[in-house]
């Protein structure tokens, strides 16, 4: 399956419709199959001892995923986490930002998985790992239409 938005599309779109964030993450690299998703990492994502927080890996990981399902899917998905699973692997260094390197293992009618790993920028070892499952509104609803 091919792309429904190009990387520039799918960063303006995603700064749109979460401008809260919109600082936060940016889409690195976007092909049919992987999306690359930096964390620009600052003192608000990090926990006690200067690592980077639970709450913002699992961030990055569902902003992974969603981004990827958006990417093929168009601007009509409004896809919703259904599942997490989050491997803490090593300690993320507090001082750099973190990459997440994301590919959909399932693009299906009703749900949508994708694999991701984060590594801290400049590493090639992962500090974690999720899966996540996303459940996708179902054609011609007005879910499917938002965008």
């Amino acid at each position: 399956m091919s792309l429904a938005m190009n990387k520039q599309e799918l960063s303006e779109y995603l700064a749109q419709v979460f401008p809260q964030v919109r600082e936060d993450f940016v889409v690195e690299e976007l092909t049919d199959d992987t999306i690359t998703i930096r964390l620009v990492v600052q003192e608000r994502h990090l926990r006690p001892g200067g690592t980077v927080s639970g709450p913002s890996t699992f961030s990055l990981a569902d902003v992974s995923v969603y981004a990827m399902v958006l990417a093929r899917m168009g601007r009509q998905s409004l896809a919703v986490t259904t599942n997490s699973s989050l491997d803490f692997l090593r300690k993320p260094d507090g001082g750099v930002d973190m990459i997440a390197k994301c590919r959909l293992l399932k693009l299906g009618r009703t749900l949508a998985v994708g694999d991701v790993l984060m590594y801290s920028d400049g590493s090639d070892k992962p500090v974690a790992r999720a899966t996540m499952t996303y459940s996708l509104p179902p054609a011609g609803s007005a879910a499917a239409a938002f965008g």
